[in-house]
């Protein structure tokens, strides 16, 4: 009878904590700017794209409850590791994703690396994430400075723009933008005649544009994002920078977001690469009208990446049949990146997402037929042009 009895409580107390742990949620933290520069370019417009994912995986995984938990970071890595560190050791957050700006996302990712927990950055350009910085923990999602380099610095050198000067964001961003662009243009003949650094978040960027303009060189470079880049092509306007066709603005990392904030009148014409634009196909059109009804705006390829980056965690939970960060990141590597942002998407060994890029031009207002009809494809960059293969990375802990 006693031993019927011990039984019985230890079956119930197993069930107990069966219980718990399947009421216990999988959290997913969004981590970016939602307050400054790259408000637009992510912020809370990624956030809800984080929970279509999660209503279309169906809202558990593993019969446990998924959690999306957000925090504005500010654009400042201080800020966003005391942000990660108490999702991480006291909120019960397992993984981090979006982390809008480089120096975030690199500091983000070394904390991961050092609680072991996964990272997957959407928002963030540098190629450092899966080259010296990277992380057997860390993805990078939906573009690099390498794919924008190759994407619209290659078309441009094509195109006679042989000489270059940049007008540079004065951060890690800014630094890898510039760096990848510059090696892709001298590898195809062209050459850079010089540089200029700006602050994040800068109000005024006349002397910048000056000096870029005083250069002659073909093509300025805009190795910045969001509204810095929004403020720049502005100003550049009103110094009749490219008046005569003498010189091109090359706004290197330029999305619908901007495209939007900027208005077609004063972005007609410009050239970008981006990884994914809403009026592609009818999947895409489907989602891009979901996001729509939801936010009132359509999404740009960051907002749609955290979407593909927050359905492939769930998916490599489901497969390895737990939340553990060593289980989960070995399925993230093996599983095909399949859904409306991609199809065969494959992430690498490095944690780098190889996919397919576009280049687009952004229409004239008499080309746009109906709101947020703002580009035309020019070309489709596949992935393997695009991004860089594992030993080019650099990454010494892949594997």
């Amino acid at each position: 009878m006693k031993t019927c009895t011990l039984a019985l409580a230890a079956a119930l107390l197993a069930s107990t904590g069966m219980t718990a742990f399947a009421q216990t949620p999988v959290k997913i933290g969004i981590l970016n700017d939602q307050s400054g520069v790259y408000a637009d370019f992510g912020g809370k417009w990624s956030l809800d794209a984080a929970k279509m994912a999660v209503e279309d995986f169906g809202g558990k995984v593993l019969d446990r409850p998924i959690e999306i938990v957000t925090a504005d970071h500010q654009n400042k890595p201080d800020i966003a590791t005391a942000i990660a560190r108490k999702w991480y050791d006291t909120e019960g957050v397992d993984a981090i994703m979006e982390l809008t700006t480089s120096s975030v996302a690199l500091a983000v990712q070394d904390l991961s690396k050092e609680r072991k927990k996964i990272n997957i950055v959407t928002g963030a350009a540098t190629t450092a994430l899966t080259g010296k910085s990277c992380s057997p923990y860390g993805f990078h999602w939906a573009y690099d400075t390498h794919a924008l380099a190759v994407g619209t610095g290659g078309a441009l050198v094509e195109n006679g723009g042989n000489s270059w000067f940049f007008l540079t964001v004065d951060y890690a961003f800014g630094h890898a933008l510039e760096a990848d662009t510059a090696k892709y243009v001298t590898s195809k003949g062209g050459k850079v005649i010089g540089s200029v650094r700006h602050p994040l978040n800068s109000s005024d960027f006349s002397s910048f544009v000056l000096q870029a303009q005083s250069s002659g060189a073909k093509v300025i470079g805009l190795a910045n994002a969001g509204q810095d880049t929004i403020n720049s092509i502005k100003q550049a306007a009103e110094f009749g920078v490219t008046q005569g066709g003498k010189q091109r603005i090359a706004a290197l990392l330029f999305t619908l977001a901007d495209v939007h904030g900027l208005g077609l009148k004063s972005a007609q014409g410009a050239v970008l690469t981006e990884a994914w634009y809403w009026d592609q196909n009818d999947e895409t059109r489907a989602f891009g009208k979901r996001f729509m009804a939801r936010m009132g705006r359509m999404p740009n390829m960051v907002q749609a990446g955290t979407y593909s980056a927050v359905l492939s965690y769930l998916k490599a939970v489901k497969a390895a049949g737990t939340s553990d960060t060593e289980a989960v990141a070995k399925k993230m590597k093996e599983l095909p990146v399949d859904d409306v942002f991609t199809k065969g998407g494959k992430v690498l060994a490095n944690g780098s997402m190889v996919h397919d890029m576009f280049l687009f031009q952004v229409k004239t207002p008499e080309e746009s037929k109906s709101p947020w009809d703002y580009y035309k494809q020019l070309s489709k960059i596949p992935g393997a042009q695009a991004f860089e293969t594992v030993e080019e990375s650099g990454c010494k802990v892949a594997g």
